[in-house]
């Protein structure tokens, strides 16, 4: 357990939890410490989803701007490495990752967000990339991961222009999954963590692998990463008890062999 970043555990969910107060402000230090709780979540067998948690009043406000605000070139590439790395590792976690969104996700906060599979926020959030106000543009992987999700015009509007969005437009242009109650995103975040626990843990690694590779390179390699895991999903336990699970009309019981 770290100082600022812990790992809380609910049978085969994890939930990785930000604690800086006052905003869960992503300083080199909280980012390293948010690397080893990704490593450690990714290593623990019995961990089959994880939830990111800033708790009931935000989610992370973004990076300690007074530290950095004098750095030069030199000073600032310990600290957006070890966001971007942290970040980096938790996307390709080969688990299933829901955010769960109180308050603030801005910044570094929101390329958090991003990093993560699945994104629950409260009705009252709010998320943007406002570095350009600053001065400067997202380094943490904001550019990469929004124009994949919400498309490369709507990226440009929220990155250029530097504007937080509201839970109902963040649903809108699909920037977040679900919108909850703002004291129930945690539960539902939970809930469905609990839920694709309960699902085809390898399908899922593989399912993770393959959509990478879909943003890594063009398609004929991407589609060739495709083939291979589906492939190998064939010698799994796994995909003998899905398949003949629908053959029987019954559910299915996966134990992740």
């Amino acid at each position: 357990m770290g100082e600022f970043v812990r790992v809380e555990r609910d049978r085969a969910v994890a939930t990785i939890r930000l604690d800086r107060p006052p905003a869960n402000a992503l300083a080199e230090p909280v980012s390293r410490e948010l690397w080893d709780a990704v490593r450690e979540v990714e290593a623990e067998e019995t961990v089959r989803a994880v939830v990111v948690w800033g708790g009931e009043r935000i989610f992370a406000a973004g990076a300690d701007v007074r530290a950095m605000a004098e750095f030069g070139p030199r000073e600032i590439e310990p600290s957006v490495g070890a966001l971007e790395g942290a970040l980096r590792q938790l996307e390709a976690v080969p688990k299933p990752v829901v955010a769960a969104i109180n308050g603030y996700a801005l910044g570094g906060g929101c390329e958090l967000a991003l990093a993560c599979d699945f994104r629950f926020a409260a009705s009252d959030a709010r998320l943007g990339l406002p570095e350009i106000l600053l001065g400067v543009i997202p380094g943490a992987g904001g550019t990469q991961r929004l124009p994949r999700l919400i498309g490369l015009g709507r990226a440009r509007d929220l990155i250029f222009s530097g504007r937080h969005v509201d839970a109902a437009e963040a649903l809108d242009i699909g920037l977040v999954d679900a919108v909850c109650a703002p004291g129930s995103v945690y539960d539902e975040a939970l809930a469905r963590a609990r839920a694709l626990a309960d699902g085809p843990s390898l399908a899922y690694r593989a399912a993770k692998t393959a959509l990478l590779a879909a943003g890594d390179g063009g398609q004929e390699a991407g589609l060739d990463v495709e083939r291979r895991v589906f492939r190998e999903l064939f010698a799994t336990h796994d995909q003998k008890e899905g398949m003949r699970a629908f053959l029987e009309k019954r559910d299915p019981r996966f134990t992740g062999r």
